[in-house]
């Protein structure tokens, strides 16, 4: 079976950074699986996901939040840069993007890295022996990121919902719509459900 791992997330969502743990989860499980990592740029400087939301993560998923994201926690964030820079990297070198997203969403949820200046990416892009252009650190979503909106827009009116983050599992012709709510707390358990869910897809094609 050809399988695939669709992640529509935001780098500055801490729903996001709690799903991202069943992400790595799956494709531990799955080494052979395609993983697309789908920005959904929802953060554009005006909001942020606050600190109500924010405690919420931590309570279910046990993740830490460092004491300088929670400072400000209620201030508006911005995940433009981020999105073009996890767009480039998908399209120039997508076999790193999800140990770069592990290591921004550290940047950022318990460094406290606002991840909205160049300079706020000099270390993972250092590290990742990376070498993006300058366009990625503009205030504007590039061409790629763009792309990767469309993709999400058709995911998400498969699935039915304009919501993030969202998981989804395909194999071959067939869809697995991975409800990350229910794992938030023990990442590994999604692995049994989503064997159990392609066991089923198997026996039907029989």
């Amino acid at each position: 079976m050809n399988t695939e791992l669709y992640f529509i997330y935001d780098s500055h969502c801490p729903w996001s950074y709690a799903a991202t743990p069943l992400v790595n989860a799956l494709q531990a499980a799955y080494p052979e699986m395609k993983v697309n990592l789908l920005h959904s740029a929802h953060y554009i400087g005006k909001d942020s996901a606050g600190e109500e939301q924010m405690q919420a993560a931590a309570r279910i998923s046990g993740l830490k939040f460092g004491r300088d994201h929670i400072r400000y926690a209620n201030s508006p964030k911005s995940s433009i840069k981020t999105a073009n820079f996890m767009a480039w990297l998908q399209d120039k070198q997508a076999d790193k993007q999800l140990a770069v997203l592990n290591a921004l969403q550290r940047a950022h949820f318990i460094e406290g890295s606002p991840l909205d200046n160049k300079h706020d990416f000099t270390a993972i892009v250092e590290t990742f022996k990376l070498s993006p252009s300058n366009k990625v650190f503009k205030d504007e979503l590039s061409m790629d990121a763009e792309y990767a909106l469309d993709g999400i827009e058709e995911i998400q009116q498969v699935i039915g919902t304009t919501g993030f983050p969202v998981l989804v599992m395909t194999l071959d012709d067939n869809a697995i719509f991975i409800d990350h709510s229910k794992y938030l707390s023990s990442p590994h358990a999604v692995v049994a459900a989503v064997e159990k869910e392609i066991a089923v897809l198997k026996l039907a094609k029989e």
